[in-house]
């Protein structure tokens, strides 16, 4: 971990342990990193299940595939895009 998610993540305990003295901010709390974790997840587009991951691999193996000799010629190609 870096210096700064070591901060952010002992302010988060010391803030939690301040919020835990009282039952409702404790649900509030739990409410709302409840939805911020539901929300990066749905905003995420790497994420899928194992199903959708091997239809995608099976859907791509149908398509035109590409071979580059080197890494320059597939700079060169991504570059273009």
């Amino acid at each position: 971990m870096t210096t700064a998610q070591l901060e952010l993540n002992e302010e988060l305990f010391s803030t939690l342990a301040e919020i835990s003295q009282d039952e409702n901010l404790m649900r509030k709390a739990v409410k709302s990193l409840k939805r911020i974790l539901s929300k990066a997840q749905k905003d995420d587009p790497t994420l899928m299940t194992k199903e959708e991951f091997f239809a995608r691999i099976e859907e791509a193996s149908k398509g035109p595939s590409l071979r580059f000799d080197s890494v320059d010629e597939l700079d060169k190609y991504i570059r273009s895009l």
